[in-house]
């Protein structure tokens, strides 16, 4: 599943017209697609909106689903956004697909006070990880030679 930028506009439209869903934004690359959507009373069923846009059963997806809802759901965020839930750990296009996925969804008008205030700080995090740690920091073939180094040296 994946939802193009083409129609990410509209996608993100449905999001916030589904039952329960006050804002919404969605963050779609080559290997994710996740929702993040501020409820009403954790009424939202995201599962049916997913079922419903890409018209498929749950049995499809819901073995690669995770949900997470209020403090996991902001520490997921910002662990994505920080590169920390990456294929490779460091990546530094992931936080400007989040940035992307952010602007247009306030252009759309689907992120207001909530989630606005949430990416905000989710940025913010994400800058004082990448300032404060190594993360990101090497190149990304720097492991990969690294533990080749440490084979063709080790001791038998």
């Amino acid at each position: 599943m994946a939802i193009p930028d083409s129609r990410l506009a509209e996608a993100l439209k449905s999001l916030v017209r589904h039952p329960g869903v006050d804002e919404g934004v969605i963050l779609s690359t080559c290997n994710r697609v996740e929702l993040l959507a501020q409820t009403k009373n954790a009424s939202a069923d995201l599962r049916d909106f997913v079922c419903t846009y890409f018209h498929v059963e749950p049995w499809q997806f819901e073995p690669h689903l995770y949900e997470y809802r209020e403090r996991d759901a902001i520490r997921h965020l910002f662990r994505v956004a920080s590169s920390l839930d990456s294929m490779v750990l460091g990546e530094p296009q992931i936080l400007g697909q989040v940035k992307e996925a952010y602007a247009t969804a306030r252009a759309v008008g689907t992120v207001h006070s909530q989630l606005d205030l949430l990416l905000t700080r989710a940025f913010a995090v994400a800058k004082r990880v990448r300032t404060e740690t190594a993360v990101g920091s090497s190149a990304v073939s720097w492991l990969p030679w690294r533990l080749g180094w440490r084979r063709r040296f080790s001791a038998p």
